[in-house]
């Protein structure tokens, strides 16, 4: 069975690889057996590097390091064609290259507790989902 193509947003994944709440350690041990497929492109990479670096959660360079062996090599690297696939306005600009990844991706869904991706779900050609809707669409 082929796992479902997901792409993650910056806080689900902080949630998964640095806070490890009980509510997301499913999704770690989802991308490490291979039950899911992250996808990664350039530009969500390096939001997750920038938001890892923000000085609130005190990690150095090596903690970071770790964090994202814990989680890249999992990913299938997209490349993002020039121009990018045509997606709907993101309230927030740091959303919209989620959004870009998951056309140019084709994504199975989009997975996020963001508000301003959640609004979108309804128009957007990728489902977008919370993680414990994805959670419960998973075989057990």
């Amino acid at each position: 069975m082929t796992p479902p193509r997901l792409v993650l947003d910056t806080n689900v994944l902080l949630s998964a690889l640095l806070f490890r709440s009980a509510s997301m350690t499913w999704l770690r041990t989802a991308w490490q057996s291979e039950a899911i497929l992250p996808l990664a492109s350039r530009d969500t990479a390096s939001e997750l590097l920038r938001v890892l670096s923000y000085p609130k959660f005190g990690l150095t360079a090596p903690d970071r390091d770790d964090l994202l062996a814990d989680y890249l090599p999992w990913c299938e690297t997209v490349k993002i064609s020039d121009p990018p696939p045509v997606t709907p306005e993101c309230r927030d600009p740091f959303d919209q290259p989620f959004l870009v990844l998951a056309l140019a991706g084709r994504a199975d869904a989009l997975v996020t507790g963001d508000r301003d991706l959640l609004t979108l779900a309804d128009s957007f050609a990728v489902p977008i989902l919370t993680p414990a809707k994805m959670k419960a669409q998973l075989p057990e």
